[in-house]
Protein backbone atom coordinates (compact mmCIF):
# COMPACT_ATOMS: atom_id res chain seq x y z
CA UNK A 1 0.00 0.00 0.00
CA UNK A 2 1.45 3.35 -1.08
CA UNK A 3 0.39 6.34 1.05
CA UNK A 4 1.02 9.98 0.12
CA UNK A 5 0.78 13.08 2.34
CA UNK A 6 -0.48 16.06 0.37
CA UNK A 7 0.74 19.63 0.44
CA UNK A 8 -2.11 21.91 1.55
CA UNK A 9 -2.97 24.30 -1.25
CA UNK A 10 -6.16 26.00 -0.10
CA UNK A 11 -6.01 29.73 0.67
CA UNK A 12 -5.60 31.04 3.30
CA UNK A 13 -2.71 28.63 3.99
CA UNK A 14 -3.32 25.82 6.47
CA UNK A 15 -0.23 24.54 8.26
CA UNK A 16 -1.85 21.38 9.59
CA UNK A 17 -1.15 17.88 8.29
CA UNK A 18 -2.77 14.48 8.82
CA UNK A 19 0.41 12.83 10.11
CA UNK A 20 3.44 14.14 11.98
CA UNK A 21 6.88 12.64 11.19
CA UNK A 22 6.73 10.48 14.32
CA UNK A 23 3.30 9.11 13.40
CA UNK A 24 4.48 8.15 9.91
CA UNK A 25 7.45 6.41 11.44
CA UNK A 26 5.04 4.41 13.62
CA UNK A 27 3.08 3.38 10.52
CA UNK A 28 6.25 2.17 8.78
CA UNK A 29 7.33 0.23 11.85
CA UNK A 30 3.94 -1.36 12.40
CA UNK A 31 3.03 -2.11 8.78
CA UNK A 32 6.00 -3.40 6.81
CA UNK A 33 4.04 -3.27 3.53
CA UNK A 34 3.37 0.46 3.86
CA UNK A 35 5.25 2.76 1.47
CA UNK A 36 5.00 6.46 2.38
CA UNK A 37 5.86 9.65 0.52
CA UNK A 38 5.37 13.22 1.71
CA UNK A 39 4.79 15.99 -0.80
CA UNK A 40 7.26 18.81 -0.23
CA UNK A 41 5.73 21.85 1.46
CA UNK A 42 7.09 25.21 2.56
CA UNK A 43 4.09 26.00 4.82
CA UNK A 44 3.52 22.78 6.77
CA UNK A 45 4.11 22.98 10.53
CA UNK A 46 6.57 20.09 10.19
CA UNK A 47 9.44 20.82 7.80
CA UNK A 48 10.56 18.56 4.99
CA UNK A 49 13.78 18.01 6.96
CA UNK A 50 11.81 16.73 9.95
CA UNK A 51 10.27 14.04 7.76
CA UNK A 52 13.51 13.03 6.05
CA UNK A 53 15.12 12.93 9.48
CA UNK A 54 12.68 10.14 10.36
CA UNK A 55 13.52 8.26 7.19
CA UNK A 56 10.37 9.40 5.36
CA UNK A 57 10.79 10.17 1.66
CA UNK A 58 9.89 13.73 0.62
CA UNK A 59 9.17 14.43 -3.04
CA UNK A 60 7.67 17.03 -5.37
CA UNK A 61 5.81 14.21 -7.12
CA UNK A 62 3.67 11.77 -5.14
CA UNK A 63 1.53 10.66 -8.10
CA UNK A 64 2.83 7.12 -7.67
CA UNK A 65 0.92 6.75 -4.40
CA UNK A 66 -2.43 4.97 -4.23
CA UNK A 67 -3.98 6.79 -1.25
CA UNK A 68 -3.49 10.52 -0.67
CA UNK A 69 -4.12 12.18 2.69
CA UNK A 70 -4.87 15.88 3.12
CA UNK A 71 -6.68 18.16 5.53
CA UNK A 72 -8.57 20.77 3.51
CA UNK A 73 -10.16 20.55 0.06
CA UNK A 74 -7.79 19.78 -2.81
CA UNK A 75 -8.12 22.37 -5.61
CA UNK A 76 -9.72 20.86 -8.68
CA UNK A 77 -6.66 21.47 -10.88
CA UNK A 78 -4.48 19.42 -8.51
CA UNK A 79 -6.72 16.36 -8.31
CA UNK A 80 -5.00 13.26 -9.75
CA UNK A 81 -7.40 10.92 -11.59
CA UNK A 82 -7.97 7.34 -10.45
CA UNK A 83 -6.62 7.87 -6.91
CA UNK A 84 -8.12 7.52 -3.46
CA UNK A 85 -8.27 10.75 -1.44
CA UNK A 86 -8.93 11.54 2.20
CA UNK A 87 -9.75 15.15 3.15
CA UNK A 88 -12.51 17.38 4.51
CA UNK A 89 -14.40 17.89 1.25
CA UNK A 90 -17.21 20.03 2.70
CA UNK A 91 -19.62 18.50 0.20
CA UNK A 92 -21.63 15.95 2.17
CA UNK A 93 -23.97 18.65 3.52
CA UNK A 94 -24.47 19.90 -0.04
CA UNK A 95 -22.32 22.98 0.42
CA UNK A 96 -22.91 24.87 -2.85
CA UNK A 97 -19.42 26.38 -3.00
CA UNK A 98 -17.93 22.89 -3.41
CA UNK A 99 -20.33 21.43 -5.97
CA UNK A 100 -17.69 21.83 -8.68
CA UNK A 101 -15.19 19.94 -6.53
CA UNK A 102 -17.49 16.94 -6.12
CA UNK A 103 -18.32 16.99 -9.83
CA UNK A 104 -14.59 16.96 -10.64
CA UNK A 105 -13.97 14.08 -8.23
CA UNK A 106 -16.60 12.02 -10.01
CA UNK A 107 -15.32 12.98 -13.46
CA UNK A 108 -11.77 12.03 -12.53
CA UNK A 109 -12.83 8.61 -11.24
CA UNK A 110 -11.56 9.40 -7.74
CA UNK A 111 -12.53 7.44 -4.64
CA UNK A 112 -13.24 10.12 -2.02
CA UNK A 113 -13.19 9.38 1.69
CA UNK A 114 -14.37 12.34 3.76
CA UNK A 115 -12.81 12.81 7.21
CA UNK A 116 -16.18 13.98 8.48
CA UNK A 117 -17.71 10.65 7.45
CA UNK A 118 -15.20 8.51 9.35
CA UNK A 119 -17.63 7.13 11.90
CA UNK A 120 -18.26 3.96 13.88
CA UNK A 121 -21.22 1.62 13.42
CA UNK A 122 -23.34 4.01 15.52
CA UNK A 123 -22.44 6.95 13.25
CA UNK A 124 -20.30 8.56 15.93
CA UNK A 125 -17.33 10.44 14.51
CA UNK A 126 -13.98 8.83 15.19
CA UNK A 127 -11.59 11.60 14.20
CA UNK A 128 -11.58 15.37 14.01
CA UNK A 129 -10.06 18.62 15.21
CA UNK A 130 -12.92 19.39 17.62
CA UNK A 131 -10.87 19.26 20.81
CA UNK A 132 -8.46 21.87 19.49
CA UNK A 133 -11.28 24.06 18.20
CA UNK A 134 -12.57 24.07 21.79
CA UNK A 135 -9.16 24.79 23.28
CA UNK A 136 -8.39 27.72 20.98
CA UNK A 137 -11.98 28.94 21.07
CA UNK A 138 -11.94 29.19 24.86
CA UNK A 139 -8.59 31.00 24.79
CA UNK A 140 -9.79 33.47 22.15
CA UNK A 141 -13.01 34.13 24.06
CA UNK A 142 -11.12 34.99 27.23
CA UNK A 143 -8.75 37.11 25.16
CA UNK A 144 -11.77 38.97 23.74
CA UNK A 145 -13.04 39.75 27.25
CA UNK A 146 -9.66 41.18 28.27
CA UNK A 147 -9.48 43.40 25.18
CA UNK A 148 -13.09 44.61 25.40
CA UNK A 149 -12.79 45.72 29.03
CA UNK A 150 -9.13 46.73 29.01
CA UNK A 151 -8.22 44.24 31.74
CA UNK A 152 -5.42 42.29 30.06
CA UNK A 153 -3.85 41.58 26.69
CA UNK A 154 -3.20 38.01 25.68
CA UNK A 155 -1.00 37.13 22.72
CA UNK A 156 -2.69 35.62 19.69
CA UNK A 157 -2.82 31.84 19.94
CA UNK A 158 -1.12 31.45 16.56
CA UNK A 159 2.01 33.17 17.93
CA UNK A 160 2.40 30.61 20.72
CA UNK A 161 4.37 27.37 20.55
CA UNK A 162 1.43 25.17 21.49
CA UNK A 163 -1.22 24.28 24.01
CA UNK A 164 1.10 24.32 27.02
CA UNK A 165 2.28 27.87 26.39
CA UNK A 166 -1.31 28.91 25.77
CA UNK A 167 -2.36 27.50 29.14
CA UNK A 168 0.61 29.12 30.88
CA UNK A 169 -0.49 32.54 29.59
CA UNK A 170 -4.02 31.96 30.89
CA UNK A 171 -2.83 30.81 34.32
CA UNK A 172 -1.23 34.21 34.90
CA UNK A 173 -4.58 35.99 34.63
CA UNK A 174 -6.59 37.20 37.59
CA UNK A 175 -10.21 37.21 36.43
CA UNK A 176 -13.14 38.97 38.09
CA UNK A 177 -15.98 36.71 39.35
CA UNK A 178 -17.27 35.87 35.88
CA UNK A 179 -19.84 33.24 35.02
CA UNK A 180 -19.13 31.07 31.97
CA UNK A 181 -21.68 28.74 30.37
CA UNK A 182 -20.50 26.06 27.92
CA UNK A 183 -22.97 24.43 25.52
CA UNK A 184 -22.13 20.91 24.37
CA UNK A 185 -20.36 17.97 25.95
CA UNK A 186 -18.61 16.41 22.94
CA UNK A 187 -15.04 16.87 21.73
CA UNK A 188 -15.43 20.64 21.25
CA UNK A 189 -17.08 21.10 24.65
CA UNK A 190 -14.37 18.92 26.15
CA UNK A 191 -11.68 21.19 24.74
CA UNK A 192 -13.39 24.26 26.21
CA UNK A 193 -13.70 22.55 29.58
CA UNK A 194 -10.04 21.52 29.43
CA UNK A 195 -9.00 25.18 29.30
CA UNK A 196 -11.30 26.39 32.08
CA UNK A 197 -10.19 23.51 34.29
CA UNK A 198 -6.52 24.30 33.59
CA UNK A 199 -7.19 27.86 34.77
CA UNK A 200 -8.69 26.47 38.00
CA UNK A 201 -12.05 28.03 37.23
CA UNK A 202 -14.56 26.23 39.43
CA UNK A 203 -17.21 24.03 37.83
CA UNK A 204 -20.61 24.29 39.51
CA UNK A 205 -23.97 22.59 39.05
CA UNK A 206 -26.60 24.20 36.85
CA UNK A 207 -28.81 24.85 39.88
CA UNK A 208 -26.05 26.62 41.81
CA UNK A 209 -24.92 28.50 38.71
CA UNK A 210 -28.40 29.89 38.17
CA UNK A 211 -29.15 30.78 41.78
CA UNK A 212 -25.92 31.62 43.58
CA UNK A 213 -23.41 34.45 43.45
CA UNK A 214 -19.71 33.70 43.66
CA UNK A 215 -16.61 35.65 44.63
CA UNK A 216 -14.57 33.76 42.01
CA UNK A 217 -15.01 32.80 38.35
CA UNK A 218 -17.21 29.73 37.82
CA UNK A 219 -18.58 27.76 34.90
CA UNK A 220 -21.27 25.22 34.13
CA UNK A 221 -21.47 22.91 31.14
CA UNK A 222 -24.82 21.94 29.65
CA UNK A 223 -25.99 19.44 27.06
CA UNK A 224 -29.04 19.62 24.78
CA UNK A 225 -31.50 18.95 27.60
CA UNK A 226 -29.87 21.74 29.57
CA UNK A 227 -30.73 24.40 27.01
CA UNK A 228 -33.88 22.92 25.42
CA UNK A 229 -37.21 21.84 26.87
CA UNK A 230 -40.25 20.09 25.43
CA UNK A 231 -43.10 22.36 24.46
CA UNK A 232 -45.53 20.14 26.37
CA UNK A 233 -43.37 20.25 29.50
CA UNK A 234 -42.62 16.52 29.59
CA UNK A 235 -39.17 15.49 30.77
CA UNK A 236 -37.81 12.82 28.44
CA UNK A 237 -34.41 11.52 27.41
CA UNK A 238 -31.81 12.54 24.84
CA UNK A 239 -33.09 10.13 22.21
CA UNK A 240 -36.45 11.90 22.22
CA UNK A 241 -34.79 15.24 21.53
CA UNK A 242 -32.79 13.84 18.60
CA UNK A 243 -35.87 12.08 17.19
CA UNK A 244 -38.29 14.98 17.76
CA UNK A 245 -36.34 18.26 17.81
CA UNK A 246 -39.32 20.29 16.56
CA UNK A 247 -41.20 19.44 19.75
CA UNK A 248 -38.67 21.41 21.77
CA UNK A 249 -38.01 25.11 22.39
CA UNK A 250 -34.92 26.81 23.70
CA UNK A 251 -34.55 27.11 27.45
CA UNK A 252 -31.34 29.12 27.31
CA UNK A 253 -32.72 32.43 28.56
CA UNK A 254 -32.27 31.34 32.17
CA UNK A 255 -28.52 31.31 31.46
CA UNK A 256 -28.37 34.66 29.65
CA UNK A 257 -29.78 36.33 32.78
CA UNK A 258 -26.77 35.31 34.87
CA UNK A 259 -23.90 34.62 32.40
CA UNK A 260 -21.10 36.97 31.46
CA UNK A 261 -19.55 34.71 28.84
CA UNK A 262 -21.11 32.09 26.55
CA UNK A 263 -18.86 29.56 24.80
CA UNK A 264 -20.59 27.22 22.37
CA UNK A 265 -19.43 23.70 21.64
CA UNK A 266 -22.76 22.16 20.68
CA UNK A 267 -23.87 20.33 17.56
CA UNK A 268 -27.02 21.86 16.09
CA UNK A 269 -29.08 19.44 14.03
CA UNK A 270 -31.75 20.22 11.48
CA UNK A 271 -35.04 21.15 13.10
CA UNK A 272 -33.51 21.87 16.50
CA UNK A 273 -34.53 25.15 18.18
CA UNK A 274 -32.24 28.17 18.09
CA UNK A 275 -30.15 28.45 21.24
CA UNK A 276 -29.34 32.13 21.82
CA UNK A 277 -32.03 34.26 20.18
CA UNK A 278 -32.28 37.94 19.28
CA UNK A 279 -35.00 38.37 21.90
CA UNK A 280 -32.73 37.02 24.64
CA UNK A 281 -29.90 39.33 23.62
CA UNK A 282 -32.25 42.32 23.48
CA UNK A 283 -33.73 41.63 26.90
CA UNK A 284 -32.93 44.07 29.69
CA UNK A 285 -32.15 41.02 31.84
CA UNK A 286 -29.40 39.80 29.49
CA UNK A 287 -25.95 39.97 31.09
CA UNK A 288 -23.94 38.35 28.28
CA UNK A 289 -20.86 40.36 27.38
CA UNK A 290 -18.89 37.96 25.16
CA UNK A 291 -20.00 35.07 22.95
CA UNK A 292 -17.35 32.62 21.77
CA UNK A 293 -19.22 30.75 19.05
CA UNK A 294 -16.86 27.85 18.46
CA UNK A 295 -19.62 25.95 16.65
CA UNK A 296 -19.91 28.91 14.26
CA UNK A 297 -23.10 28.27 12.30
CA UNK A 298 -23.77 31.44 10.31
CA UNK A 299 -27.35 32.69 10.58
CA UNK A 300 -27.91 29.71 12.83
CA UNK A 301 -28.76 29.02 16.47
CA UNK A 302 -26.62 31.85 17.89
CA UNK A 303 -28.28 35.07 16.76
CA UNK A 304 -25.23 37.31 17.20
CA UNK A 305 -23.10 35.20 14.83
CA UNK A 306 -23.73 37.32 11.77
CA UNK A 307 -20.61 36.06 9.99
CA UNK A 308 -17.53 34.02 10.63
CA UNK A 309 -14.45 35.94 11.74
CA UNK A 310 -10.83 35.28 10.89
CA UNK A 311 -7.62 34.45 12.71
CA UNK A 312 -6.35 37.87 11.63
CA UNK A 313 -9.49 39.69 12.86
CA UNK A 314 -11.16 37.30 15.31
CA UNK A 315 -13.66 39.63 17.01
CA UNK A 316 -16.52 41.91 16.08
CA UNK A 317 -19.21 43.73 17.98
CA UNK A 318 -22.91 42.90 17.89
CA UNK A 319 -25.53 45.50 18.74
CA UNK A 320 -28.60 43.60 20.04
CA UNK A 321 -31.04 46.51 19.73
CA UNK A 322 -30.44 46.76 15.98
CA UNK A 323 -29.23 43.21 15.23
CA UNK A 324 -26.19 44.46 13.38
CA UNK A 325 -22.42 44.45 13.52
CA UNK A 326 -20.70 47.36 15.26
CA UNK A 327 -17.28 48.13 16.63
CA UNK A 328 -16.10 45.89 19.46
CA UNK A 329 -15.75 48.93 21.73
CA UNK A 330 -19.28 50.22 21.16
CA UNK A 331 -20.59 50.57 24.74
CA UNK A 332 -23.65 48.41 24.05
CA UNK A 333 -21.85 45.79 21.95
CA UNK A 334 -21.67 42.11 22.76
CA UNK A 335 -18.29 40.85 21.56
CA UNK A 336 -18.49 37.91 19.16
CA UNK A 337 -15.64 35.47 18.49
CA UNK A 338 -16.64 33.27 15.53
CA UNK A 339 -13.43 32.06 13.91
CA UNK A 340 -14.31 29.04 11.76
CA UNK A 341 -10.82 27.48 11.50
CA UNK A 342 -9.65 27.64 15.12
CA UNK A 343 -7.43 24.51 15.10
CA UNK A 344 -5.20 26.24 12.53
CA UNK A 345 -3.90 28.40 15.39
CA UNK A 346 -2.34 25.36 17.08
CA UNK A 347 -1.20 23.44 13.99
CA UNK A 348 1.39 21.23 15.72
CA UNK A 349 -0.83 20.05 18.58
CA UNK A 350 -3.85 19.70 16.31
CA UNK A 351 -1.91 17.67 13.73
CA UNK A 352 -0.43 15.35 16.34
CA UNK A 353 -3.83 14.76 17.93
CA UNK A 354 -5.51 14.16 14.57
CA UNK A 355 -2.79 11.77 13.45
CA UNK A 356 -3.06 9.72 16.64
CA UNK A 357 -6.80 9.25 16.08
CA UNK A 358 -6.24 8.41 12.42
CA UNK A 359 -3.58 5.87 13.35
CA UNK A 360 -5.94 4.21 15.83
CA UNK A 361 -9.17 4.16 13.84
CA UNK A 362 -8.36 4.30 10.13
CA UNK A 363 -4.94 2.96 9.17
CA UNK A 364 -5.60 -0.56 10.54
CA UNK A 365 -8.58 -0.84 8.16
CA UNK A 366 -6.19 -0.88 5.18
CA UNK A 367 -4.52 -3.99 6.54
CA UNK A 368 -7.45 -5.95 8.04
CA UNK A 369 -9.83 -5.88 5.05
CA UNK A 370 -11.79 -3.07 6.73
CA UNK A 371 -13.32 -5.56 9.13
CA UNK A 372 -15.16 -2.84 11.07
CA UNK A 373 -16.48 -1.04 7.98
CA UNK A 374 -14.73 2.26 8.74
CA UNK A 375 -13.54 2.79 5.16
CA UNK A 376 -16.82 1.66 3.64
CA UNK A 377 -18.83 4.15 5.70
CA UNK A 378 -16.46 7.02 4.88
CA UNK A 379 -16.38 6.44 1.11
CA UNK A 380 -18.40 9.11 -0.68
CA UNK A 381 -17.52 8.25 -4.29
CA UNK A 382 -16.28 5.11 -6.03
CA UNK A 383 -15.34 4.59 -9.66
CA UNK A 384 -17.06 7.76 -10.85
CA UNK A 385 -20.28 7.27 -8.90
CA UNK A 386 -21.69 8.20 -5.52
CA UNK A 387 -21.76 5.31 -3.07
CA UNK A 388 -25.21 4.17 -1.84
CA UNK A 389 -24.64 5.84 1.53
CA UNK A 390 -24.19 9.21 -0.20
CA UNK A 391 -26.58 8.76 -3.12
CA UNK A 392 -28.67 11.61 -1.70
CA UNK A 393 -26.04 13.96 -3.17
CA UNK A 394 -27.01 13.13 -6.77
CA UNK A 395 -29.39 16.09 -7.17
CA UNK A 396 -26.73 18.32 -5.65
CA UNK A 397 -24.17 17.04 -8.17
CA UNK A 398 -26.66 17.56 -11.00
CA UNK A 399 -27.32 21.14 -9.87
CA UNK A 400 -30.99 20.50 -9.15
Amino acid sequence: MKFGILKERKSPPDRRVVFSPDELLHIKERYQDAFIQVESSDIRIFTDAQYTGRGIEVSDDISGCDVLFGVKEVPVDFLIPDKSYFFFSHTIKEQPYNRQLLQAILEKNIDLYDHEAIVNASDRRLIGFGRYAGIVGAYNTIRAFGIKFGLFKLAKAETLSGKEELINHLKRLVLPPLKFVITGTGKVGGGIKEILDAMKIKEVSVENYLTKNYAQPVYTQIDVLGYNKRIDGKVLDYSDFYKNPTEYVTDFERFTKVSDIVITGHFHGNGAPDVLTREMLQSKDCKVKVVGDVSCDINGPIACTLRSSTIAEPFYGYLPSEHKEVDVFHPAAVVVMAVDNLPCELPKDASEGFGAMFMEHVIPAFFNDDKDGVLARAKVTEKGKLTPRFSYLQDFVDGK
